[in-house]
């Protein structure tokens, strides 16, 4: 069946008018203002005149799994399901490990990213955890990288911060090396993503091992990079060294009533400040446990990520901090996709059929396909997971 999408307001993620949108398959095969069909196949057409059209999101860090574990067993969060991405308009996620790496495997979780693939959804991973020297599922990032297609990256590896291994800066390039170099043999980005902790170390570790080797910073993707407004800056430093950094979504009260920027106000805050908007991204960090730690690092609370983090962010952005649509849509989309090495985050002729039609005035999701596939029509989900 064809799907016609008529009349939408089109970002790719950048702004491109009133355009219908032809679907088959999985892919997009046509964009014109207006598209006119003589065909005896069925055809489901959408009137989108009050919607824009936009490219699925792309969620940069999802612990699909769970994670956790900092208050012990009971404490480790449950895995995501299926709708907890669609219904936020998430076609795309990318799965980790974080500070636990013994209850959760990474064979675990590329079981949960072939799960999650067969019910419609773009899932990639990373091998490897905070720790290093790192955990891998073959026996050497390289090969982890070169024979198991869902694995695109390295991560997230925890600096500053007191649960991480403290990797030494020769640890890190040695790390970063290897990423690199199986990230060319595979065709892959070879990424490193980076948890980014509250000590005051902030990006010294990954400034080191660029200037005492010949590790390029990109190679590196700091997230968490809006924990304080220290931190913020440092990353602005790192934007203006080429590198590219992610805030995280999901957050807790007290954090914010402690220093912490919203993901939507860092955004604003970066570009504001000179930054290119295509060096900045979003991650929900869906899942993860977010542990509250007093000043002592004694743990006072817990809580958990939220996939639909994402989209608030995104609607905060725009409504609350002036961001535009255009580079609010560019963070959770064609941004992070670029900086991992896929082929999502944007929608073009042929490209896959990962699609968000949002309300314009509310900008929440409305349909929502993946691969071609409707996931979410009338803001219900029409595909949910086996036990949901």
């Amino acid at each position: 069946m064809l799907t016609l999408i008529q009349g939408a307001s089109l970002y790719t993620p950048t702004y491109q008018g009133t355009k219908d949108v032809l679907l088959a398959g999985s892919k997009v095969i046509d964009i014109q203002s207006h598209i006119e069909l003589e065909t005896s196949t069925s055809v489901k057409k959408i009137n989108a005149c009050e919607y824009i059209l936009a490219p699925g999101f792309v969620d940069s860090l999802v612990h699909i799994t769970g994670g956790g574990g900092e208050a012990g067993f009971a404490s480790r969060t449950p895995e995501m399901n299926l709708t907890d991405a669609t219904l936020s308009g998430i076609t795309t996620v990318i799965g980790a490990l974080g500070t636990d790496s013994s209850s959760r495997t990474l064979s675990n979780l590329i079981a949960k990213a072939k799960g999650l693939k067969e019910q419609g959804l773009n899932v990639f991973c990373h091998t490897g955890s905070y720790h290093l020297p790192a955990k891998t599922l073959t026996g050497s990032i390289t090969d982890d990288l070169m024979y198991i297609e869902e694995f695109v990256g390295v991560g997230e590896v925890a600096i500053s911060d007191h649960r991480s291994s403290q990797p030494t800066t020769q640890q890190l390039a040695q790390l970063a090396a290897e990423a690199k170099v199986a990230g060319m043999l595979s065709g892959k980005s070879g990424i490193v993503s980076v948890h980014v902790g509250p000590q005051k170390s902030h990006l010294a570790l990954l400034h080191e091992v660029a200037n005492s080797t010949d590790i390029n910073l990109c190679t590196f993707y700091p997230t968490h990079m809006n924990r304080n407004k220290a931190l913020l800056d440092s990353g602005i430093q790192f934007c203006n060294a080429g590198g590219t950094i992610d805030f995280t979504a999901s957050t807790t009260q007290y954090d914010l009533e402690h220093g912490e920027y919203s993901a939507a106000q860092a955004l604003a805050y970066c570009i504001n400040q000179g930054v290119n908007p295509a060096q900045l991204t979003i991650s929900s960090d869906g899942h993860a446990s977010l542990p509250i730690f007093d000043q002592q690092l004694n743990l006072v609370g817990l809580e958990i990520g939220k996939e639909d983090s994402l989209h608030h962010a995104f609607v905060q952005a725009v409504k609350e901090f002036n961001v535009s649509i255009e580079h609010a849509l560019m963070a959770i989309t064609s941004n992070p996709a670029n900086v991992l090495g896929i082929e999502k985050g944007h929608i073009s002729v042929n490209c896959d059929a990962d699609l968000v039609l949002l309300d314009k005035n509310t900008l929440l999701p409305n349909y929502v396909w993946s691969n071609g596939i409707l996931m979410v029509e009338n803001s219900t989900p029409i595909v949910k997971g086996m036990f949901e």
